[in-house]
């Protein structure tokens, strides 16, 4: 396993080079190669366990919640009433247990395409997979693009809960992407995905902004920390249907009653604001109109 090395794993990729985050090993717990992907999970020293997708940190027991309670609460409580929500990827579950504390989300539909990512993580991570029993939830086994195709007009809010550009993930970082999320979506509808780490992938950002842009009335970028994450930082691109919507004034709140009911570690009603202000390279970077 060449991402072990004298009792350490170090997370080093083309999309960031240069550098790499390392966690000292206690255990390897699980390595298998899905028909998708290298699957990893190990013990760490200082983050519990690492759930690790070709060489790339997915999530950690210590610092998931920033990560699953961001992409969730920013687009839910965006939305006047969120009662259809559709999850592509996300087999971890951790984003899954975050849109079921949403009382008026009636139904979810969670599209993964690697049940091996699902079945490893209700061993490993039962934190973050525990609610796959849900009544609410639909589970489908498949290529999200594909089950976009099948459905017009059927979500309030779609998720995408992907790993990096690259491998089994790279084409939900791409237009035709965006284009099959607004088909699906119900007038109103908002959308949050993945959106990379504004140190590390401005310049990807800025085109998945411009793009979206021709799609969408409303386009934000909003973004959280989270300590194994590459730069410690990841953000999220936001779109909504609704062209009088501000997505960083959230219409709906959590009482502070809701957030210890909820167990909420990250998401409150300052950080939803605050997610959206962004530091001054970056305003700059993607406001300027683009070349062509």
């Amino acid at each position: 396993m060449d991402v072990i090395k004298n009792g350490w794993f170090s997370e080093i990729s083309q999309l960031w080079p240069g550098q790499a985050m390392s966690l000292k090993v206690q255990e390897v717990l699980y390595f298998e190669k899905s028909k998708f992907q290298d699957v990893l999970v190990f013990k760490s020293e200082n983050y519990g366990n690492v759930l690790v997708l070709d060489g790339i940190i997915q999530c950690t027991d210590r610092d998931e919640f920033s990560y699953q309670e961001m992409l969730a609460h920013l687009p839910l409580m965006s939305h006047p009433s969120p009662k259809n929500v559709l999850i592509i990827g996300g087999g971890d579950g951790g984003v899954l247990r975050e849109v079921l504390k949403h009382p008026d989300v009636v139904s979810v539909d969670q599209c993964e395409i690697d049940e091996n990512v699902i079945e490893v993580c209700k061993k490993y991570f039962p934190n973050m997979a525990c609610s796959f029993d849900s009544p609410k939830l639909k589970l489908h086994i498949g290529d999200g693009f594909e089950y976009l195709r099948g459905h017009k007009a059927a979500f309030d809010v779609i998720l995408t809960d992907s790993s990096d550009p690259i491998g089994p993930a790279s084409s939900l970082f791409e237009k035709e992407y965006y284009e099959l999320m607004k088909n699906a979506l119900k007038p109103g509808g908002v959308i949050c995905c993945q959106g990379e780490c504004l140190w590390l992938h401005l310049e990807l950002i800025k085109n998945m902004q411009d793009f979206c842009k021709t799609l969408f009335p409303v386009v934000s970028y909003a973004y959280t920390t989270i300590p194994t994450y590459p730069s410690g930082q990841i953000g999220f691109i936001l779109c909504s249907l609704d062209s009088n919507l501000n997505l960083s004034e959230p219409l709906r709140k959590f009482t502070e009653e809701d957030i210890k009911q909820k167990k909420l570690r990250y998401y409150n009603t300052d950080i939803h604001r605050a997610s959206f202000v962004l530091p001054q390279f970056v305003k700059e970077a993607l406001d300027t109109p683009s070349a062509n």
